[in-house]
């Protein structure tokens, strides 16, 4: 078994929790994903300097080069036939030979909102910030674009349907739990829908914070974390100023919850490993969830954390 820790300053690499030796073992600047997927082999780290692809456990990379460099999103079809990346500018991207070659999805660039997907703190431009597919429809791929809200295709990604209304258009991360249910994660709000988009709940409605980067689900226990505002305000005495929330009815009802690093530091990226929860901060603190609950401390690296996967 392999940690792979996504940072600000590319991949490293451990065998243990908590962490002693981490070693970077990719040079690649900022990585927003690093995953896995059961229909295919190796590990795939989504950066701002390509897509890479690993098939000894993050030792050795191989850049599978996207047609847009800065890749911020990656998914495997459950039929393992096509592999998406998500990229900035907004492009989505199909390969169906392995990631040896590419194609656009232009049916993506058609959608009516297209025109508004844009921010000033990202070139007056924006990204495929989060691609998902479920097994239960293996046709259907979601992608949230940050700015620019939710979008679904049922059809291998030719052609889509905005699902942007009554969620927040800052969306970093969409947590696909069934072929239906998904969680966004926004720049300002936390929601969730149960019919793929087509109505949206908030579920921070009892929150001051705002600020959402990714949720996450283990053994029916939904995970968020949220910071006060946006990065530009996490630096200073207070740091973040962030909060972990867990829910055991879907978000439903929401509990606040004590970390190391809290609450200076907000949790950024989440996987599992044997069974237990892993997180990372934006300061490089590894933290995980003990069997009664708590959370502990499990080591530091020297960048910040963006994203977790076990391989």
């Amino acid at each position: 078994m392999a940690i792979l820790i996504g940072t600000r300053d590319g991949v490293y690499r451990t065998a243990t929790v908590p962490v002693e030796d981490a070693e970077q073992v990719l040079d690649s600047g900022d990585v927003p994903r690093v995953q896995t997927f059961p229909e295919l082999d190796g590990v795939f780290a989504a950066t701002k300097t390509g897509l890479y692809r690993s098939t000894d456990e993050g030792q050795t990379w191989k850049n599978l080069n996207v047609p847009q460099e800065e890749v911020y999103s990656v998914v495997a079809s459950p039929d393992s036939e096509r592999l998406y990346a998500g990229t900035h500018p907004a492009h989505l991207y199909v390969s169906i030979d392995d990631g040896d070659t590419w194609a656009e999805l232009e049916g993506f660039q058609e959608l009516p909102s297209r025109d508004e997907w844009h921010t000033p703190r990202h070139r007056n431009e924006a990204h495929v910030r989060s691609l998902g597919v479920h097994p239960e429809m293996s046709d259907r791929v979601i992608a949230g674009v940050e700015v620019g809200g939710v979008h679904v295709s049922d059809d291998q990604g030719e052609t889509w349907t905005e699902r942007r209304d009554g969620v927040h258009d800052d969306v970093h991360h969409v947590l696909v739990l069934g072929a239906d249910e998904y969680v966004a994660s926004c720049g300002d709000g936390l929601y969730r829908t149960r019919d793929a988009g087509q109505s949206w709940t908030s579920l921070d409605t009892d929150l001051d914070h705002r600020y959402f980067r990714e949720a996450f689900e283990l053994d029916g226990r939904l995970y968020a974390a949220a910071a006060r505002s946006s990065p530009g305000t996490w630096s200073g005495e207070g740091g973040a100023d962030a909060i972990l929330v867990e829910s055991t009815d879907s978000g439903e009802t929401i509990e606040t919850v004590s970390y190391p690093g809290g609450p200076a530091e907000v949790i950024l990226a989440w996987t599992a490993v044997e069974g237990d929860v892993l997180a990372g901060t934006n300061d490089g603190r590894l933290i995980s969830r003990d069997e009664d609950g708590t959370w502990v401390d499990a080591g530091m690296i020297p960048a910040g954390i963006r994203s977790l996967e076990v391989c």
